[in-house]
């Protein structure tokens, strides 16, 4: 299967996709400047306990307090708490203590009650396990661990496990011991399955690293005032490498230089000899248009997804709960066994339902309306079907065999929020009013634009994003519209297409690669016009 990554780096957000044999099989998106990401440590302040809970709010500077829960303190929080407020106590010059030269205290008890191990405006370092969701805030932990490419670094721990999904029982003896042999003390381990084969020295070199993070996050502590940010996990564009990358991948394309540079790096450190693969876009075409990935977001995402022979499936969501129904559509025209029919059109909804879950990133309680099927033997090739599906899915869930309604229920983990992408385009012309100006003025509209830049603003080399159709009405014909204002504005700027616009969108985007944002701009001379109407018809009055 030949796997891509492809990175889109806008002014405000950042975008990957992972492709598979060129479909779409995930997608993030995340804001340039978004907190509160899961992996990130805090130094906090407990706001106040809640016993009726058994959990305490804590501030870590988000609008809304965050949630800690008993079970969620880790078996050694007494240590970890003491090595704190030691920590906290060092004065300026004072060597940091390491956590491998102090003796840890007996685990805390498994049905204690948060009163007995926090206090109010007690300073705590948290993780975040969850990010925050709709109007709920981040949800934290203290059971602080650091992912790398190949293990998972749990400090205050001293145990050693191997990933479940290594079944060479030869391999899984071989890590540990050399795990064992080579982690300071009270330093645990969780071996991923990627560490499968891999050398001493690879493994190690990780270990050191993550043991690095540690170490810097904890100087940190000695000077922070709660709340702070001590660690801040890897951009998303690298914690989604870190997590898929492999060794079919065939290229990572990234349209930043910086981004590219944070990238390359990792994969060097990660597979030297892969580096090569990591490609930097530079074509003025957007990178998800080049690669495909916009016209599948478009046909992806929405409440309504067709695929394969005319079915559909039709997605609906709240905060708890998301409802898929399947429908056959024209595929209940083909043959006549009825039975048959529902099993093959279920089994291809399977297949989808199962890349929608993924794409978007959908968690909590799924409920899924299959066709029904009188035959119990269906029924279960049915389930068989889709936990093979969801198997290479990698957060946790849980799938339940078809009720007697015909329901299928799965949990699957929900760290961060579903990506929710609207693909109804609103009417950039008219605002959803229902009334626009007429289409054939919107060339004028754009030649005043392109004439504004130039002349007014003085602008060079900027770039015109319009929709692919008004990119082909304006470029057809020997002498196009297009090269017409080419020769009148002096070849000052570029005409590109862009799918993601509506149609009779449009965007600029300045040499420097910031946007313009004309519409103040546009307002702006529609009021000025209007008030020099009103003056000539003042004026004309007057001497009348």
């Amino acid at each position: 299967m030949k796997s891509e990554l492809v990175v889109d780096v806008s002014p405000t957000t950042i975008s990957t996709a992972l492709l598979e044999d060129g479909r779409l099989m995930s997608l993030q998106r995340e804001t340039r400047d978004e907190t509160y990401a899961v992996g990130n440590l805090y130094l906090a302040k407990v706001k106040k306990l809640m016993p009726g809970l058994n959990a305490a709010f804590v501030n870590v500077g988000h609008p809304k307090e965050a949630f800690l829960h008993y079970l969620d303190l880790g078996s050694q929080f007494n240590s970890f708490a003491r090595f704190i407020a030691r920590v906290r106590a060092l004065k300026p010059g004072e060597r940091v203590p390491s956590i491998s030269d102090i003796k840890l205290d007996d685990d805390i008890d498994k049905h204690g009650t948060v009163t007995d191990v926090l206090q109010q405006a007690q300073e705590v370092v948290v993780q975040i396990a969850k990010e925050p969701i709709n109007t709920k805030g981040p949800r934290l932990t203290t059971e602080i661990c650091f992912t790398g490419r190949f293990m998972v670094l749990i400090p205050f721990n001293n145990r050693v496990s191997v990933s479940q999904k290594i079944k060479n029982n030869a391999e899984r003896v071989r890590l540990k011991r050399l795990l064992e042999s080579i982690r300071p003390k009270n330093f645990g381990v969780i071996i991923r399955t990627s560490a499968e084969d891999k050398r001493a020295a690879e493994l190690h070199t990780e270990l050191n690293v993550l043991i690095k993070c540690w170490e810097d996050a904890v100087a940190k502590l000695t000077y922070s005032t709660a709340p702070t940010l001590l660690y801040e996990e890897e951009s998303r564009a690298v914690g989604e490498i870190r997590d898929v990358f492999n060794p079919d991948f065939e290229s990572i394309v990234v349209n930043d230089a910086g981004v590219f540079d944070q990238i390359h790096n990792y994969v060097s450190l990660i597979a030297p000899e892969r580096h090569d693969i990591v490609k930097l876009y530079s074509d003025d075409i957007p990178v998800f248009d080049k690669f495909g990935v916009t016209r599948q977001i478009k046909s992806s995402f929405g409440k309504t997804v067709s695929f394969r022979t005319g079915a559909y499936i039709i997605i609906e969501s709240t905060e708890a709960l998301h409802v898929i129904d399947v429908n056959s559509g024209n595929r209940s025209r083909v043959g006549t066994d009825q039975e048959s029919n529902a099993l093959n059109v279920n089994l291809l909804a399977a297949e989808e339902i199962a890349r929608q879950l993924r794409l978007r990133d959908m968690g909590g309680i799924i409920v899924i309306d299959f066709i029904d099927m009188t035959t119990g033997e269906h029924r279960n090739q049915l389930y068989e079907r889709m936990k093979e599906l969801m198997a290479t899915d990698r957060a946790r869930h849980n799938i339940l065999p078809l009720s007697k309604f015909g329901l299928m229920q799965i949990t699957r983990q929900r760290v961060r929020p579903a990506l929710d992408i609207v693909t109804t385009e609103a009417c950039p012309s008219c605002g959803g009013k229902g009334e626009i100006m007429p289409s054939l003025l919107f060339t004028d509209l754009l030649k005043d634009k392109v004439d504004y830049l130039v002349n007014s603003l003085h602008c060079k080399g900027f770039v015109l994003y319009v929709h692919p159709y008004v990119d082909a009405y304006l470029k057809k014909g020997f002498i196009s519209e297009y090269y017409r204002w080419l020769y009148e504005f002096g070849l000052k700027f570029k005409l590109v297409p862009d799918q993601s616009l509506a149609l009779l969108a449009y965007r600029v985007i300045d040499a420097d690669g910031n946007e313009i944002d004309l519409k103040e701009e546009k307002d702006t001379g529609n009021s000025s016009t209007k008030k020099e109407r009103r003056s000539r018809e003042n004026h004309r009055d007057k001497t009348d």
